[in-house]
């Protein structure tokens, strides 16, 4: 099996074992185990050794790994990628439960900026986080994955809606709520976890307190076209992203300071404890350099590449591109430009990435959104404003972005996981 083959079966196998933020940073966790990596914790001293690989985990749904480099790192500062763990889905409601026609359903709101459409007549399963309380008394947490088939959200036949085809919004309290099971008889949902919780070999469950649950489409990533020209899946933006600065973390030589933060709640927004417009990077970052000149000084000489899924030019809907700024699927990472600072791009940044990409016999490519559209950002300006390091957006290109299930290039995760690597390995990102 080729280098490329290889990488995307493991990509898959990501995908599909990564329903949520918190089993995506958990399967990072155990990739970076596997590696040698060792988990630091926040409220505990750290005793940091050169050419070691580390990672905090905070909330469960983000995560900074991190090596650190044989020099002092004031001297030659980090280089960076950033990504985020979170992708639009719908969330149980604190209190789904609805009992109409005989039919037990869930409540669930909408995450993100999702394209709902697609949504309809999938079918759905269940995943995230359940805390509970236990036999003693002590509050504990577990994640659950249902990966079957526990719901579906079907659709009014055509014979009841013939507008349909020309014309059909969602109302997301109205039209979404998941049917989950035929029966009279009132479920309570958190009794429903209990059991879940006991199947999986938690025996002293008292009670579920609370969850953190999303619906997703149990059909796993796939390679798609006559000849396999695409990979399928749900959570490609930015999963996908995810797994690319991991593998290229890895790939990396432990010479210099290389770090990777994978952010949650960049789709809502980033303001949280754990988003990208929260203190966690800068927190971990500035214990890493020591003192306050140092933490100046390294941030001088870092670099953020802030990899997020590109809008690739659909061939059915073309003129919702800039002519010159549409990016192709198996053509090369794109970089994103917007004057507005919406991605955080300048002329220093892209020329640097430009040079990485011609030297890893990557082709590159451009986006700029229609001059007559808003444009769409990412943590890249945030981290940028954040923390004051010099910043640049690119990503994979993607169809059918913010859907329950995304189209991008079987070649370009593996071709832009090739340059992140040698980025990760520069001895300096200043003179560029």
């Amino acid at each position: 099996m080729s280098s490329m083959n290889q990488f995307n079966k493991n990509l898959r196998a990501f995908l599909d074992a990564s329903p949520t933020p918190f089993h995506a940073v958990e399967e990072m966790r155990l990739r970076l185990n596997d590696a040698g990596f060792s988990a630091l914790d926040e409220r505990g001293e750290w005793q940091l050794e050169q050419g070691k690989g580390y990672y905090v985990i905070r909330n469960g749904s983000t995560i900074v790994a991190f090596r650190c480099g044989k020099t002092p790192v004031h001297e030659c500062g980090w280089r960076m990628v950033g990504a985020h763990t979170d992708s639009p889905n719908l969330k149980v409601k604190p209190s789904p439960e609805l009992h109409r026609q005989g039919y037990f359903q869930l409540g669930v709101e909408v995450y993100g900026g999702a394209l709902l459409n697609p949504w309809f007549d999938r079918d759905l399963g269940l995943a995230g986080r359940v805390n509970y309380e236990n036999t003693q008394g002590q509050l504990c947490s577990a994640l659950i994955n249902l990966n079957r088939p526990v719901g579906v959200i079907p659709s009014l036949a055509i014979h009841l809606d013939r507008e349909a085809n020309n014309s059909h919004s969602v109302n997301p309290q109205r039209d979404l709520p998941v049917v989950m099971l035929q029966s009279e008889k009132p479920a309570s949902f958190r009794d429903l976890l209990a059991e879940t919780l006991v199947q999986q070999g938690i025996g002293d469950v008292a009670g579920v307190l609370d969850y953190e649950l999303s619906f997703y489409d149990c059909q796993p990533a796939a390679m798609v076209g006559w000849n396999e020209d695409f990979i399928a899946s749900a959570r490609l933006d930015n999963l996908l992203s995810c797994y690319i600065g991991l593998e290229a973390l890895l790939a990396a030589d432990a010479k210099e300071h290389t770090v990777l933060v994978c952010n949650d709640h960049e789709e809502v927004g980033s303001q949280s404890a754990v988003g990208a417009q929260g203190p966690m990077l800068e927190s971990v970052l500035r214990r890493v350099a020591g003192d306050e000149i140092s933490w100046q000084r390294a941030i001088a000489n870092s670099m953020m590449i802030s990899a997020d899924n590109a809008h690739g030019i659909h061939p059915n809907f073309s003129d919702k591109h800039d002519g010159n700024h549409g990016p192709l699927l198996n053509a090369g990472p794109v970089i994103k430009n917007n004057v507005n600072q919406r991605y955080a791009t300048n002329s220093e940044t892209s020329s640097l990435f430009r040079r990485l990409c011609a030297n890893s016999g990557v082709v590159v490519q451009s986006f700029v959104v229609r001059s007559d559209m808003a444009c769409g950002s990412t943590i890249g300006p945030l981290t940028a404003s954040a923390i004051g390091v010099k910043t640049l957006d690119i990503g994979v290109p993607t169809f059918a972005m913010h859907s329950i299930r995304e189209l991008a290039g079987s070649q370009d995760a593996f071709n832009l996981s090739t340059v992140l690597t040698a980025y990760y390995q520069l001895d300096s990102v200043v003179d560029c």
